[in-house]
């Protein structure tokens, strides 16, 4: 049994979050007390409840102490199948925050696996849709081929977003047990240390039709434009608007670098950044800000931005290899925590290098 503190780091769920990916993966099971410790409203919230039902419908898992505002955690897990997932959170509560418990798990599932997901799509404290299926998605290619369906948008604090994920692993039958021993397969290490050539910014403004008439996503794709025109590389925002359950907006933004395709599986060089609206917050702020946002994170010349480097800490700790980082954020060291009670792994800093 793995013992782990809950408030260990910054404390949040993504501690909660890892565990379960990783006890599926590792066949161990754990126990964690001091759940979110400290926070306004300690202990599991609906979101970390919506990660136990679904890995509850992938395995034969058993846990106790799932209950709201529990602040303690036991977890014995079951064997991952790969099936058809449909599963709606029943608030705003981030989709992205649940897949971190079911992407890497479903990876060794042994077949494809398709998962519809209901909550919050593009919510505060979390990766928004856009930034999953277009930044993230891209550097785990090499192990899996993807699709990803943004159905509907859902903002807080009615939620009702919609997203449809499809996984097809490409890893061979016994990598798993290879990678578990502290062999890697031969080409399956990641390598973010150089990002190339600017080449181009994109991304997309979204609003619910609620602000359809105030041309709110518009105004958020000129507020970013002014804000990145100095880079002189073409930018290109994508306007949608989209119905929703409740009024809400945001943007997302995607520097794309590199001397090579960003098609080419495992090689993507992006950098990105988001922001979402608010109530009496002019739209041009909102795009401004996450222009600011991804100028800060070009600037400092590390291939990863702070939001995608504790995201792939777990497949760093599982494939190995290096990530140049400009500094490890709260996130980051959490789970390299949590990495390094379920694997034989143990990271370490190399200059600005972050290596396995």
């Amino acid at each position: 049994m793995i013992l782990l503190d809950g408030s260990h780091g910054e404390g949040g769920g993504q501690i909660v979050r890892n565990a379960l990916a990783l006890s599926l993966l590792t066949a161990r099971p754990f126990s964690i007390r001091d759940i979110r410790k400290g926070r306004r409203k300690p202990g599991l919230k609906a979101q970390h409840l919506a990660c136990l039902r679904a890995v509850g419908q992938l395995s034969d898992s058993r846990f106790e102490g799932a209950k709201p505002g529990s602040e303690w955690l036991e977890f014995h897990p079951g064997p991952v199948t790969s099936r058809r997932l449909s599963l709606d959170i029943g608030t705003a509560g981030s989709i992205t925050l649940l897949l971190q418990s079911l992407f890497l798990p479903l990876l060794f599932a042994g077949a494809s696996s398709r998962l519809n997901l209901r909550g919050g799509t593009d919510v505060a404290w979390s990766m928004p849709a856009d930034y999953f299926k277009d930044l993230f998605l891209p550097h785990l290619r090499r192990y899996a081929a993807f699709e990803c369906t943004i159905v509907r948008r859902g903002y807080y604090p009615r939620g009702g977003g919609e997203m449809e994920v499809r996984i097809e692993p490409r890893l061979r039958a016994g990598t798993l047990g290879g990678l578990l021993s502290g062999d890697g397969e031969a080409g399956s290490a990641m390598d973010l240390t150089a990002l190339g050539r600017l080449h181009r910014v994109e991304g997309v403004s979204h609003a619910s039709t609620f602000l359809k008439g105030a041309r709110v996503a518009e105004r958020q794709a000129q507020g970013a434009k002014e804000g990145l025109r100095f880079l002189e590389v073409p930018v290109a925002i994508r306007i949608s608007y989209s119905e929703s359950l409740c009024p809400g907006s945001g943007i997302f933004l995607k520097a794309v670098y590199g001397e090579r395709d960003e098609g080419q599986p495992g090689k993507p060089s992006l950098l990105g950044a988001d922001c979402l609206g608010e109530k009496g917050k002019p739209a041009e702020i909102v795009g401004k800000e996450a222009a600011d946002t991804l100028v800060k994170a070009m600037e400092r010349d590390a291939p990863v931005d702070d939001h995608l480097q504790d995201n792939l800490i777990p497949w760093l700790a599982l494939f190995g290899g290096a990530v140049r980082v400009s500094g490890l954020t709260g996130h980051t060291r959490s789970s390299i925590y949590v990495c390094e009670q379920f694997l034989k792994t143990r990271f370490r800093r190399e200059g600005d290098l972050l290596k396995v």
